[in-house]
């Protein structure tokens, strides 16, 4: 069976597109010539071909992604199996001589034993931020109101990607007694081990239902402290449980994001629902005031950020129905969407409503903080009027926003999710570390930039906005928290951008995301990494840049100059958004900007200072740097044609990288969304067939309103590379056409995925990033037989037997052998064999002196495509010593190593040299 997919010339598009442990010893590598890395084996019996690895010790349940690669190549997301230790990845056409450079990562982070760099110690001390002025309102103080807290549990809902009914679970904690309707904000937890059994200290699983003697982990009641704070502020508050979609989405493609929409757009329809009829409502509703539909926040906490955007995106862009789990009318608004440690997986933010995203600096899970495209992603897709922040925590991790998550708080059990080597102890992260809060400090600034985002999206109380937009003012009710922000939209203008189509001159234009360490912003080499450059699900991307400074003498200067001049008319300063390696200080220069007239002004100089930051860490990331635009405006400078920006250095030496910079002025502006087209890619699976040859299309769904554009990877089943092409949607039209040739056969073959992946490039939306066209293999699996070739010698001789299939296929057959203890007579011992072939075989050595089935040889052979047979020889030495005839026993096995039931078990005999 073959397949080729082909980038169609796409309508109205401009440009060229270019789960159960195995046997434990052993070796892992099939072929003497293709090793694979400890931990790793390819598993093929019983069915299509594996790539399996086994941790050393189980992967905690957790938000970020587990992934197989090659080098900077997805391979795939695993399966993993209930021991937590344990993966599997389907090879479909992947050939056993392309998995070089394994790896297995989880938000840019190592999980396997090879991360070469993660214990190098850094080359700098940390050093903290200054302590920011106080702001003038501090949204951390609780309110006057009393609260009423309760429990509501409904009749579980189907949703789309998931099997088994989801909990509609939730805890309310809600002003009591305030006047008139409340604003209402909605929580959603992350991904989390969903069961625990009670008076364990690690018993804890990802099932759902739970099994008998097991609890539900209440992760829905770790934002209490947060619902606490808001509700005594005059906020209606509920946190709603997805246990059901955690213990199921590593099945779905988009990791649960559709199904955590649905899951709280149900809420929300039955709390629109309560409003209007109140007597329906369950008490702890009926109890608290009334809430207000209209002004609805949504926080959501790893996967539950992700959910909770797309939950904003489905309530103002409808989904296909086919894969939606809630298709009544939309009875709320969203204002604005709190992310906290999210995930953004198909790297789709929805750039109409305002959001601020909490990124921990010692994040442990979702440790490449890949939330940053919650900000960075919304730059150029619409209005730009919606203010998008990022609010860096430094000393934060991932789980203790939950208290649920948190030792010594939670009912389950719960861990510190920044691992450290006591030999080693981060020097940022570490427990007790100078830069790292206590779960108690990091849990109570969590809830003041929940309040303050509260305050902002849905009181419109602008006196917080310095908080949360890069003004460098802090919230005291969240100290010691070292918490630095940047933003884009609001009230930006201009934006001098490195994308489409900007000069650069005395700096590098770089690329945030590819192989080649010199197009790359950050070499791959790099100790620590940027949230700005989060990887996503190609090994190369376009349209993502960035200004790379370098400088080794004061007075270097960088210009970037934009396809055309931009309009700072009405700005007050000029936002930069910098960043320089983490733990260097004292990086500065001058900045001015030119006018189509070519008068040029130098506003004034900036500084800036690294983050925190270790090996461990993503703390590449931008600090916004403002200069006043008076000194432009007092030289007559135009500013409604600027065509030019400078950065000129003035420390010694240096390096560091520009991201954006935008005309800024105080102040947020109403957010009204723009009519935009949605597209959702779908998957649709078909038999390859006998014979002939079939034309199939990737189902691509746009709906919506207007004209819009999106950029389109055509991922390549077997290479790894990506095509792209820039192509211009409409709601109904079928402008991303991607044809899937399918040649019928009758040989034997892996499925195939032919898949494309969206991103969002202007005035469009992306639903469903990813899917594509699944090519399953018809024809039935070989008949494999091992059979003697030469089953009897004498010593120094080879034993040989041939492992055959019936008919050649298209693709490697792995099957594994086993040497069996001798059921009679004296046994072929480890010295009797040759030594390196025992090692190559069973990375075992001869001595002590034992019988050969002791030595772990559970070989795995390979059949390559085309071929019908591969012989396993087994080398004998000659020696001086007189023994008695010799045996070995020989058979097929199963992935768990043992033999088969339905195959024989084969005796190869060694005579003594006479």
């Amino acid at each position: 069976m073959t397949a080729v997919a082909v980038l169609a010339a796409l309508a109205g598009s401009p440009g060229v597109a270019q789960a159960e442990p195995p046997y434990g010893p052993g070796p892992l590598s099939a072929t003497d010539d293709n090793p694979l890395p400890p931990g790793w084996r390819i598993d093929g019996a019983g069915g299509a071909p594996e790539l399996v690895w086994r941790a050393p010790k189980a992967v905690p349940m957790g938000d970020a992604r587990v992934e197989f690669r090659t080098g900077d190549r997805l391979l795939g997301v695993p399966k993993p199996a209930r021991d937590g230790r344990t993966f599997r990845l389907a090879l479909d056409e992947t050939r056993p001589k392309q998995l070089t450079d394994l790896q297995v990562t989880a938000a840019g982070r190592r999980l396997d034993a090879a991360a070469d760099k993660t214990h190098k110690p850094g080359s700098r001390g940390a050093r903290m931020p200054a302590q920011a002025p106080a702001n003038g309102v501090d949204p951390g103080e609780p309110g006057s109101y009393r609260t009423v807290t309760g429990k509501y549990d409904l009749d579980p809902v189907r949703l789309p990607g998931v099997d088994t009914p989801v909990e509609m679970t939730a805890e309310v904690v809600a002003p009591k007694g305030a006047t008139g309707s409340r604003p209402l904000a909605v929580f959603l937890h992350g991904r989390h081990d969903t069961c625990y059994k009670p008076g364990s200290e690690d018993d804890v699983t990802g099932d759902w239902p739970c099994a008998d003697g097991y609890q539900p982990i209440p992760s829905y009641l770790g934002y209490l402290r947060d619902q606490q704070l808001l509700a005594s502020q005059g906020y209606v508050t509920v946190s709603i449980s997805a246990n059901g979609i955690n213990a199921q989405d590593w099945e779905a493609e988009d990791a649960g994001a559709q199904a955590r929409s649905s899951l709280v757009r149900q809420h929300l329809a039955r709390w629109a629902a309560w409003t209007a009829h109140r007597s329906s409502a369950p008490a702890v509703v009926r109890e608290a005031a009334k809430a207000d539909l209209s002004h609805v926040l949504l926080v959501g906490h790893s996967r539950g950020g992700e959910g909770v955007n797309r939950a904003a995106m489905d309530s103002l862009y409808p989904p296909p129905a086919a894969e939606d789990g809630y298709r009544g009318p939309v009875r709320w608004k969203v204002r604005g969407t709190v992310l906290i440690g999210p995930t953004i997986f198909g790297q789709n933010p929805v750039a109409d409503v305002p959001s601020v995203t909490l990124l921990p600096g010692c994040d442990g899970d979702v440790s490449d903080l890949q939330g940053e495209d919650f900000v960075d992603g919304t730059r150029g897709i619409s209005r730009g009027t919606a203010l998008h922040s990022a609010v860096y925590m430094v000393g934060a991790n991932h789980n203790y926003f939950n208290s649920e998550w948190t030792p010594g708080e939670a009912v389950a059990p719960a861990r510190d999710d920044f691992g450290t080597d006591p030999e080693q102890p981060d020097p940022v992260c570490a427990p007790g570390a100078a830069a790292r809060l206590t779960a108690a400090q990091q849990h109570g600034a969590g809830a003041t930039y929940i309040a303050a985002a509260a305050r902002l999206f849905l009181a419109g109380d602008d006196r917080v906005r310095p908080l949360l937009d890069g003004s460098g003012k802090r919230a005291a009710s969240a100290d010691p928290a070292r918490v630095l922000t940047h933003a884009v939209g609001g009230r930006r203008s201009g934006g001098f951008l490195p994308d489409g189509g900007a000069k650069v001159t005395g700096a590098r234009l770089c690329s945030a995301i590819d192989p080649d360490p010199a197009v790359a912003c950050l070499d791959p080499e790099t100790l620590g990494s940027s949230p700005h450059f989060a990887g996503w699900e190609t090994e190369q991307e376009t349209g993502r840049s960035a200004v790379d400074l370098k400088w080794s003498a004061p007075g270097t200067a960088a210009r970037i100059t934009p396809a055309k001049p931009l309009s700072l008319r009405g700005s007050q300063k000029l936002a930069l958004r910098v960043f320089v390696p983490p733990n260097t200080t004292g990086t500065k220069f001058d900045v001015s900007v030119t006018d189509s007239s070519n008068r040029r002004v130098t506003l004034g100089s900036v500084q800036a200072d690294g983050l925190p930051g270790s090996v461990n860490t993503a703390s590449y990331w931008a600090q916004e740097l403002r200069v006043p635009l008076s000194a432009a405006t007092r030289a007559g400078l135009d500013l409604r044609h600027v065509k030019s920006l400078e950065l000129t250095s003035r420390s010694r030496s240096g390096r560091a990288w520009l991201m954006d910079a935008w005309g800024w002025a105080p102040g947020t502006l109403a957010v009204k969304a723009a009519t935009l087209p949605r597209v959702d890619v779908g998957r649709t699976i078909v038999k390859e067939g006998d014979s002939g040859t079939r034309t199939y299309r990737i189902p691509v769904e746009i709906s919506g309103h207007g004209s819009g554009q999106v950029r389109v990877y055509v991922l390549g089943p077997d290479s790894g590379r990506a095509e792209n092409r820039l192509v211009t949607v409409r709601p109904g039209s079928d402008a991303i056409d991607v044809p899937v040739e399918v040649k019928g056969d009758t040989v034997y073959g892996d499925d195939v995925e032919h898949d494309i992946a969206v991103k969002a490039d202007h005035n469009a939306v992306v639903g469903k990033h990813r899917g594509g066209l699944t090519v399953e293999n018809d024809d039935p699996e070989p008949m494999i037989t091992l059979s003697p070739v030469a089953d009897r010698a004498t010593e120094g001789e080879t034993l040989t037997w041939r492992m055959s299939v019936d008919a050649p296929t298209a693709v490697d057959i792995w099957q594994p052998v086993r040497v069996l203890p001798v059921t009679e007579g004296a046994e072929l011992s480890t010295k009797d064999v040759d030594p390196q072939w025992l090692q190559e075989s069973s990375g075992d050595v001869p001595d002590p002196e034992r019988p050969l089935s002791d030595a772990n040889l559970w070989v795995w052979l390979n059949i390559p495509p085309g071929s019908t047979s591969v012989d396993f020889v087994v080398p004998t030495l000659r020696d001086q010593v007189a023994e008695p005839t010799e045996s070995m026993r020989l058979a097929l096995t199963d992935r768990n190593a043992e033999p088969l039931p339905d195959r024989p078990v084969l005796t190869g005999t060694v005579l003594d040299k006479p």
